[in-house]
């Protein structure tokens, strides 16, 4: 395996863990945060309960996510010097202010699991309100150097004349920035809120279906309702970007290897870059021209208009695509399965083991579609590490040794997601109070009366 191959392969595995860890430390502060409003709003013991147990989800999310994140930054530099030495100035400020959103993120998450007893219920939400906004503007602050990865604004003053390059104008009035990181951070929560549902509706076939599981599958279908339905606003606005300003890509995205008018959009199919044509694809005639331009007559550039070395891997990133956009309709026609069944069984819906089962089924829907979506980004971005700057060939480190780095970093991955499962698995609803016991409300430390216990978050028995 050459340097290449194994630098390429080596921060695919490292993304594509990170990413899991990266959308649950996302998600769930919002999440914790609602239920603990919702406590404070009604004084309804069961909120308190999802509060605090969601709160050590988020500790133990945000410190995996912290060692991923970390090692990731070391492997930028050990696999790509070059791409870091022409790059550095242009990325660093959005890591910079990421290390200022995620030190922020620290310093509040400390106060908020270390409060419950110290501060008044008030000040202890309010404390949770950094902890949730910190998270996500890790999300959009690091999504602004992918985003000029995509659309390197002002790289030609950046290599000619350095000293004159405005990093902040080429980061953050970046026209690709705002779509990718609305469009990511929606995703992350989409993951979140189908991972808890469907882990919740696991508790119930088991047979917990009390209150508190009730309110808990309704919070975190209601999250995944909002994400799952802004989604396919954000990913078209997503995609006509991606239509003016990376042609190559949308013609890998949709196997386009003609340049035509009318373009059909093809569902499914396998591409042949060889034959250059869509094996067992449906087409639907000038969809495509009208999802990218608003004219179903008008003219979308194929894969003839560049030479064949830049080419992206067409048949991954048009199935990753494709995977993409089912996992998307998937979680919207599961949302409406929930909210049909809730409106006629009238609060039985914990009872509906059909829609159970549908849940538990869609709760790695988030993370496929986030996946798929990263793959669709980084590789249809390919050849090119700096879009039109820089090939990634050209950005990897000479030195020798990267298939033993990718073993390490690999098994590094393997033991953090082992040690999230493991952690997650010992956290319950139930864990520090059996049935019928008392939990301390924040505060002045009046005690409050639990749940009964059971299945925790993570679908163990407490």
């Amino acid at each position: 395996m050459d340097s290449l191959l194994a630098a390429r392969l080596q921060m695919a595995i490292s993304l594509g863990f990170h990413m899991v860890f990266a959308a649950l430390a996302v998600g769930m502060p919002l999440l914790m945060l609602l239920a603990e409003g919702l406590y404070l709003r009604r004084r309804d013991p069961r909120y308190l309960e999802l509060a605090r147990t969601w709160s050590k989800v988020t500790a133990i999310t945000f410190a995996i996510g912290a060692v991923s994140g970390t090692a990731l930054s070391f492997e930028l530099g050990l696999l790509w010097p070059r791409f870091m030495e022409v790059a550095g100035p242009a990325t660093g400020p959005a890591f910079t202010l990421e290390g200022f959103a995620f030190f922020t993120e620290a310093i509040f998450l400390g106060l908020y699991l270390y409060g419950w007893e110290r501060l008044s219920p008030v000040a202890h939400w309010l404390t949770g309100i950094p902890v949730a906004i910190s998270s996500a503007a890790s999300s959009v602050l690091v999504t602004a150097a992918d985003a000029w990865m995509q659309n390197p604004v002002g790289a030609e003053t950046l290599v000619a004349n350095p000293e004159a390059f405005d990093p902040i104008a080429a980061l953050f009035r970046n026209p690709a920035w705002p779509v990718m990181a609305v469009h990511s951070t929606l995703a992350t929560y989409a993951a979140t809120a189908f991972a808890v549902a469907a882990v919740y509706a696991w508790a119930a076939l088991r047979g917990h279906r009390d209150e508190m599981r009730r309110s808990a599958l309704r919070m975190a279908v209601a999250m995944a309702t909002i994400s799952a339905l802004l989604m396919p606003v954000t990913g078209h606005t997503s995609a006509q970007f991606v239509a003016g300003n990376q042609p190559v890509k949308l013609a890998a995205m949709e196997a386009q290897f003609k340049t035509e008018r009318a373009a059909p959009l093809r569902l499914g199919g396998l591409p042949d870059p060889e034959a250059q044509t869509v094996r067992y694809a449906i087409e639907v005639p000038g969809m495509l021209s009208w999802l990218a331009f608003g004219d179903t007559s008008a003219e979308v550039p194929g894969l003839d208009r560049v030479p064949r070395d830049q080419w992206p891997n067409v048949p991954v990133t048009h199935i990753a695509f494709q995977i993409m956009v089912i996992a998307g309709i998937l979680m919207v026609l599961v949302v409406a399965w929930y909210w049909s069944a809730s409106w006629r069984r009238r609060g039985r819906v914990l009872y509906d083991r059909r829609l159970l089962w549908g849940l538990v089924a869609a709760g790695p829907l988030g993370f496929i579609a986030l996946e798929a979506g990263w793959v669709v980004t980084e590789v249809g971005r390919q050849p090119w590490i700096i879009r039109g700057v820089m090939r990634t060939s050209e950005a990897v480190t000479p030195a020798p040794g990267v298939v033993g780095t990718l073993v390490a970093f690999t098994l590094l991955y393997v033991l953090l997601s082992v040690t999230l499962i493991w952690l997650l698995r010992r956290i319950g609803h139930g864990a520090g109070t059996a049935r019928g016991a008392t939990a301390a409300a924040p505060g002045n430390g009046t005690p409050v009366r639990s749940t009964p216990a059971g299945a925790g978050p993570a679908g163990g028995s407490s």
